[in-house]
């Protein structure tokens, strides 16, 4: 399957940005929990205006400060786990990631490491969790949202981090907020859009993908919706002293080096839709630079 970029960058820019903002399905159920992990501490919450960050924190003058967030009225409930030996943050963080994904929740916010801010401020100021604070450069966040068929939002927060003594320690909440909530982010986008999957790959002429058998177990069961489209937006980065059409040209060969992927497991070339972003779409989240492609299926 060839696709035509040339002279179609604009397009590909705005197609990009029309799909990569996925709104909520309803779905209010907490993530199923790390398996590597054990629980030390369930807190109720319970507030009229809970601060909820949706941007880096800082503390000036023993203030919280973030150029996005907001006190919300919510009821819920955080949990703190222990990260056994043999296991790691990453994983935790990825498992809950990948949940969220599974049932469409839009990824509001995440950071990770100096990027996030204070692990100091995070742990007391924020989640009242003393236990979190760790090392600045060993922590990641990210806050999540859902709208139910009645407008009722719901939001989903991880945080790990690594303490000084080498634990490792993730902090989830779940949390309710009353139909019509406005909360930043949330409902730009659309129930219809899953996703998406992000498959990093490497190669320029023959291709090797890195996705995991959940990942793709995920993916066809999205397309076999009834009307359901696959849409394939491949990313390339720029390298030194290489030129804009020659990335664009190894994006598109990845694009339809995995599509011929996914027709082989199922999902016929028929379905998919191929859009070559290049380097010319660059999304600020630690998570989604490099190589790849965004796999998102877009049903009826």
């Amino acid at each position: 399957m060839s696709v035509d970029y040339r002279g179609s960058v604009f397009r590909s820019v705005f197609a990009v940005m029309a799909l990569v903002s996925a709104a909520a399905q309803a779905n209010q159920v907490p993530p199923e929990p790390f398996e590597d992990a054990v629980l030390e501490e369930t807190v109720s919450i319970s507030s009229p205006g809970r601060l909820v960050l949706f941007s880096p924190v800082r503390e000036v003058n023993n203030e919280i400060r973030s150029a996005s967030l907001a006190r919300l009225p919510v009821k819920g409930e955080g949990q703190l786990f222990r990260i056994l030996d043999g296991a790691n943050r990453e994983e935790a963080r990825d498992h809950y990631l990948s949940q969220l994904q599974a049932r469409g929740a839009q990824v509001l916010f995440e950071c990770s490491g100096r990027g996030c801010g204070r692990s100091n401020v995070w742990a007391n100021q924020i989640f009242g969790q003393s236990t979190l604070y760790g090392r600045d450069e060993n922590q990641d966040y990210l806050v999540a949202g859902s709208i139910d068929e009645n407008g009722r939002p719901s939001l989903t927060l991880v945080y790990t981090v690594t303490r000084g003594n080498q634990r490792e320690y993730v902090w989830v909440e779940q949390l309710e907020t009353p139909p019509g909530t406005s909360i930043p982010g949330l409902g730009a986008g659309s129930a219809r859009i899953k996703g998406p999957v992000l498959v990093p790959w490497e190669g320029s002429i023959t291709f090797s993908f890195e996705w995991s058998a959940t990942d793709r177990r995920l993916v066809n069961d999205w397309a076999g919706a009834e009307g359901a489209r696959v849409v394939l937006v491949a990313y390339s980065e720029l390298k030194e002293n290489e030129s804009f059409e020659d990335a664009m040209s190894r994006a598109e060969k990845a694009a339809g080096s995995l599509s011929r992927v996914l027709a082989k497991s199922g999902v016929p070339e028929s379905q998919q839709t191929l859009v070559v972003a290049g380097p010319s779409v660059v999304i600020p989240s630690p998570d989604r630079q490099g190589d790849r492609v965004e796999v998102m299926v877009i049903q009826r």
